[in-house]
């Protein structure tokens, strides 16, 4: 039973592929526990994308939040920041724009939520012919362990029972994913947020659980619970990992907290 008492805001971030938000959206719908709100970090979309989320936002009757910046490259860090803002939750789910969703996705986040921890969820890979099929027909039929069209099926399995069993987490920010990651709004507050010099691919997400990290919020793995399927996709430019990957390493090496770049700057 979800007894928590918290606001909770689902925060998407996306770029220009309308079709795949609408997916993702229509997972939402279909939340045993719908959100307090909508929060959509959006990196510069055109107009279509405004649309689908004018769609939804009328049709789910809960608060819509959209940042918006203008086309620039790719700068998620910077319009995370500005969404989170916009944010009036206590409580925040971050997914990605190709992210869709178990109907228990919400519900199993709210029960596994606890002060002084952030929580890394799993995904499972949706292969490149079955995320045709899902944006082709508009719909998006429930996927299992051996369900055909996937990889890396473990994380397909949910088992609220055990999930509990995964938890216990080296305190190590490697390998942290923005597309299924919760935290409370003020360890977001407190370490400045995302940290707004990092431009392109690569690093965002690790730097700022390091920073979680460094200033006491434990990290959670959470798996068998709060399931989600990532849409294929072409891999983002790499042109910037290695400059991202520096700043990443910066922040481990001097144990740094607080970025000078980030939240309160945006």
């Amino acid at each position: 039973m979800e007894n928590k008492s918290f606001t909770v805001g689902l925060l998407i971030s996306t770029y220009n592929w309308p079709k795949a938000l609408e997916a993702v959206l229509k997972s939402v719908m279909r939340q045993t526990r719908l959100p307090d709100e909508i929060i959509i970090a959006d990196d510069g979309s055109g107009a279509a994308t405004e649309l689908v989320i004018r769609k939804y936002a009328a049709l789910m009757g809960i608060p819509f939040r959209h940042a918006w910046h203008e086309d620039d490259g790719f700068r998620k860090s910077i319009i995370l920041n500005k969404a989170v803002k916009l944010s009036e939750s206590e409580y925040i789910i971050e997914i990605d724009g190709d992210i869709v969703l178990h109907p228990k996705f919400v519900e199993d986040h709210i029960r596994h939520a606890r002060r002084g921890i952030f929580i890394q969820g799993a995904r499972t890979m949706v292969e490149e012919h079955r995320t045709g099929s899902i944006l082709s027909n508009g719909a998006f039929d429930p996927i299992y362990c051996f369900s055909p069209g996937i990889s890396n099926r473990f994380n397909s399995l949910r088992i609220p029972l055990l999930s509990w069993l995964f938890q216990l987490s080296k305190q190590d920010a490697t390998k942290t994913r923005g597309c299924n990651l919760a935290f409370w709004k003020n360890d977001f507050i407190a370490v400045n947020g995302y940290n707004n010099t990092f431009s392109g691919w690569g690093s965002e997400d690790n730097e700022f659980a390091a920073r979680l990290i460094n200033a006491g919020i434990k990290k959670i793995r959470l798996k068998l619970a709060a399931n989600c399927y990532h849409l294929h996709h072409k891999c983002n430019s790499k042109s910037e990992v290695e400059a991202n990957e520096y700043r990443y390493m910066e922040t481990i090496r001097y144990n740094i907290i607080s970025c000078l770049n980030g939240y309160a700057e945006v």
